[in-house]
């Protein structure tokens, strides 16, 4: 859960040696490319934002490379990674990093026709704040009406919004409208489960996005598939149901149905053992 700040006025030791050593947004900004006429685009962000236990990173990575294969992200994909291991090959996740990254992709996208799928895995906080963790940084959490503004300012009209942490439920309100889909691994006031030291994923990342999306193109289809398998893996584990959310806009179900039918086409037309084709 979200961490007390340091005092601006008592740094923490050594406050600038990871920011000095990190990869920087700009780098991995220039790596995505610009949006295809014609064609509806997904652009994918991972926030992997606490680094102290290694399971927000590995599922961000795998997430990434499913969506890359399946998709059709390579090129368009984007983490932003709190952990030792990746700083000099990944932007830090901040709340500042988060919204150039999307600001940037606010400006190669066309905001009529391309989708945004961001990922955003951490601990939540029962106030609803999302833990942005790297000691000995002092990070500000990112907050439902933050991560909203930052959107909005980036000019991004479709997105595809999935927080997993406890009581991400609570992000539902301030991000949802016609054309979001917004699902938590969470309700409100319930925790989520998969985090810790012996973890490779969350639960719900696991069962939705390592899962269901790898035998469905559709995010509402994956989410209502993985909660009888969520309810049965919590239930094993002696925990209370965390009852995931989901809130589909009434306008982006059209535009994710006509993503699901191109992605579909595409893995149809690629040879058996080998990557699809880009349409």
């Amino acid at each position: 859960h979200g961490r007390t700040p340091t005092p601006l006025n008592n740094p923490a030791p050594m406050l600038d040696r990871p920011v000095a050593t990190a990869t920087p947004p700009a780098r991995a900004h220039a790596t995505l490319q610009p949006q295809r006429r014609g064609i509806i685009d997904v652009y994918f962000v991972g926030v992997a934002a606490y680094a102290e236990e290694e399971v927000f990173r590995l599922e961000t990575e795998v997430i990434e490379t499913m969506m890359n294969e399946r998709f059709d992200t390579q090129g368009r994909s984007l983490t932003l990674i709190n952990n030792p291991a990746t700083m000099l090959e990944r932007p830090v996740a901040t709340a500042t990093n988060l919204a150039r990254a999307l600001a940037h992709i606010g400006g190669l996208i066309d905001p009529a026709e391309d989708v945004l799928v961001l990922y955003f895995t951490s601990h939540g906080a029962r106030t609803h704040e999302l833990s942005m963790s790297f000691i000995p940084l002092r990070l500000e959490p990112v907050t439902p009406q933050s991560l909203a503004d930052m959107l909005d300012a980036a000019g991004i009209r479709w997105r595809v919004l999935a927080i997993s942490a406890c009581y991400s439920g609570g992000y539902i309100p301030a991000l949802a409208n016609a054309q979001t889909l917004v699902m938590t691994a969470a309700e409100a006031t319930r925790t989520s489960f998969g985090c810790g030291a012996a973890s490779d994923f969350t639960y719900w990342g696991k069962a939705v996005f390592d899962e269901q999306l790898r035998r469905t193109f559709s995010f509402a289809e994956a989410f209502d598939r993985a909660l009888p398998v969520l309810r049965e893996r919590e239930t094993a584990a002696g925990h209370p149901f965390s009852n995931p959310q989901i809130s589909v806009g009434s306008q982006i179900a059209e535009r994710l149905n006509r993503l699901e039918q191109r992605l579909q086409r595409r893995a149809e037309r690629a040879p058996t053992g080998a990557a699809p084709a880009t349409r």
